[in-house]
């Protein structure tokens, strides 16, 4: 059974980062740039939900301490701030938090906001403990390159232990569906086949084994969502980031299934009213799109049937931000002539 691995590419360390695996590097340079920046705080979906979560909840902010894990920017802090935070302490790693401090001062909010660089383990807070943790954690796919450990292990050692301790965002869910792709399909694995008259085949099987980030239109989706995984933040450990869970999608139409997605929702439960958002096809476009797993073989689905599998992923032994994703899959019908099965 081959896996499907979510892979960051590698880049030379600096004598600052020598410590550190060049997967880590990689991924803490990759935020030192504007650009991804600028297309997180674009993202309206994820800003505004964020935004809203905490201006609309400035009773549970008031006067607290706030811990914001993984900063960039300080968005999220200047939010806490404005919501009547006490104090609030951004942690991140990249350089941007140089930028960050001089946002911080340019908005007055200096005496507010304390901005370490440095990992999480390292840093030292000047509190003992915060009564609020706030992060954008979420990656592709929800768990790749995402900081939900840092954040887990940020939880435990500074998180009030009184049981009122909040943590904004503290609830995930992944969802899985099937699509008809086949033309995308066909341009993306098929062409492959035929490169100016060369066999490429070897690469071929590699495009399959790589998963799509990528933007799936709702008209594409064949059957009904199933949620795979969902991470409670007050409770998960990062054992439980390697799981193995079953999913049953439930064909809406007659159809081809080339492709499994998968997407996440997101919610913050702590607020007087829940604020949610989704990262799904059937909703507002989000810097993180989709995942998409194109299959080996294409399913032959009728409307009423299902298609029955699992979803395994741990964190890659050798570089724990990348993954190591394994979807199996079969059709469940009265035929036993149209019962396929397949692996990544």
């Amino acid at each position: 059974m081959a896996s499907t691995k979510l892979e960051a590419s590698n880049h030379k360390t600096g004598d600052e980062m020598a410590g550190m695996s060049h997967s880590e590097v990689h991924y803490f340079n990759s935020y030192n740039h504007h650009g991804i920046h600028e297309e997180m705080l674009k993202d309206e979906v994820r800003t505004r939900s964020y935004r809203d979560a905490i201006y609309n909840n400035k009773h549970i902010f008031k006067d607290k301490v706030v811990l914001d894990v993984g900063c960039g920017t300080s968005i999220l802090s200047m939010f806490a701030v404005k919501a009547g935070a006490k104090h609030v302490i951004g942690v991140d790693m990249s350089t941007i938090i140089l930028k960050a401090r001089e946002i911080v001062a340019q908005n007055g909010m200096s005496d507010k906001i304390t901005l370490l660089q440095g990992k999480m383990e390292e840093v030292e807070l000047p509190f003992p403990e915060v009564d609020i943790i706030i992060s954008e954690w979420m990656g592709y796919f929800l768990l790749y390159e995402s900081m939900l450990d840092t954040v887990l292990w940020a939880r435990d050692r500074y998180l009030r232990k009184d049981g009122q301790g909040l943590i904004f965002p503290d609830k995930a869910t992944i969802f899985m569906a099937g699509i008809e792709d086949g033309d995308y399909k066909d341009e993306k694995i098929g062409f492959w086949d035929n490169v100016y008259g060369f066999d490429y085949t070897p690469l071929k099987v590699t495009a399959l084994t790589e998963p799509l980030v990528d933007t799936v239109e709702l008209k594409a989706v064949v059957t009904d969502p199933s949620a795979v995984l969902t991470l409670d933040l007050y409770t998960c450990t990062p054992a439980d980031l390697a799981f193995s869970h079953p999913f049953s999608l439930s064909i809406r139409r007659t159809d081809y299934i080339h492709a499994l997605i998968a997407w996440f929702d997101i919610e913050f439960s702590a607020c007087h009213k829940p604020v949610r958002f989704s990262t799904g096809p059937h909703t507002k476009y989000t810097h993180w799109k989709q995942t998409v797993f194109y299959l080996s073989d294409v399913l032959t689905v009728e409307a009423g049937e299902n298609v029955k599998g699992a979803l395994s992923c741990r964190p890659n032994e050798r570089n724990r931000r990348d993954l190591d994703i394994v979807v199996d899959y079969r059709t469940e019908t009265e035929d036993p002539k149209r019962q396929a099965e397949g692996h990544f």
